[in-house]
């Protein structure tokens, strides 16, 4: 395994400032409050780098460098972290000089911005243990009917069989005929067929009937050629392709044209996510409701 180089090293193998072009303003920040206005003669801790009287010690470094970092990556790491850490002080601490200081105060913010956070964790929590997330099909087979013009096709969707054949095989005349036949059977009949016959004797195939996919990605598996998508689909059931090697046989059990009502079996996942949203959206506007209701009773506030 890789040696990790031991970061008490790095700070002699600094050669002074280095410029790369993004900064993790974030993460530096986090490293400010850890290193801001702590002092070499106040801690045991290993100075890395210093701007104005703010230092950056060996232990900001420790959870930067992932364990098992080979030495060249460690080195490469603590150079850029130490490098932006450097930047991101000399700007604040220039901010802070030019910035009146009616601009440097945040303590409003910081306090709404912890409110908003705390309030949130509760309110998640709450509906975790809470949430009705039980959605049945009738529920959602009724939000569809009642809104089907939210439902409309963007694109072209099919749902298909098909067997690609190797024109090469010896057997392949006989093959052709035979999955020709298959591909003209009632659904049921087809499919276990297919399913029976296809694992060893054709190059791919998809026996895949409840799945509604875009007429795109099936241009990706059969070479299909059409300007006219809408009408090809109206126009065509069984098509046979050739190439120099292969041989497609596609049959396309059903098909939606764009801008036509998206199918049930295609939005009954996201249904089902609108409905559970909404129900988040009215067990929050409850709780805080019945929060206020009760401190009232509790006469826990008053308004002036």
């Amino acid at each position: 395994m890789p040696r990790q180089l031991p970061i008490s090293l790095y700070r002699k193998q600094l050669p002074g400032l280095w410029l790369p072009g993004v900064l993790l303003l974030a993460l530096l920040a986090l490293s400010t409050l850890n290193s801001c206005h702590r002092h070499s003669t106040q801690t045991k801790d290993i100075p890395l780098a210093k701007v104005g009287d703010t230092y950056l010690y060996e232990s900001d470094l420790q959870e930067i460098i992932p364990k098992g970092a080979s030495p060249s990556d460690s080195l490469l790491l603590s150079k850029s972290y130490i490098n932006k850490w450097i930047q991101t002080q000399l700007m604040v601490q220039q901010a802070e000089k030019s910035l009146p200081s009616e601009k440097l105060n945040f303590e409003k913010q910081l306090e709404e911005y912890r409110n908003s956070l705390i309030i949130y964790q509760y309110e998640t929590e709450y509906v975790k243990q809470h949430l009705d997330t039980l959605v049945s099909d009738k529920k959602i087979k009724l939000y569809y009917q009642n809104h089907l013009k939210d439902f409309e096709l963007k694109e072209n969707i099919v749902k298909v069989v098909y067997v690609i054949l190797d024109r090469k095989r010896s057997d392949f005349k006989l093959l052709k005929k035979n999955f020709e036949k298959i591909l003209h059977l009632p659904d049921s009949l087809m499919l276990d067929s297919l399913d029976k016959y296809s694992p060893t004797r054709v190059l791919a195939y998809s026996a895949d009937t409840n799945t509604w996919i875009p007429f795109n990605e099936i241009l990706h598996v059969v070479p299909i050629e059409t300007y006219n998508q809408e009408l090809y689909l109206k126009n065509h059931r069984f098509i046979r392709l050739n190439d120099d090697n292969k041989l497609y046989l596609l049959k396309f059990v059903n098909f939606k044209i764009k801008d036509e009502t998206s199918p049930l079996e295609l939005e009954s996942r996201f249904i089902r996510s609108i409905i559970l949203n909404k129900r988040k959206t009215l067990l929050v506007k409850k709780l805080r409701k019945d929060i206020l209701k009760q401190a009232g009773k509790n006469k826990e506030y008053e308004i002036y």
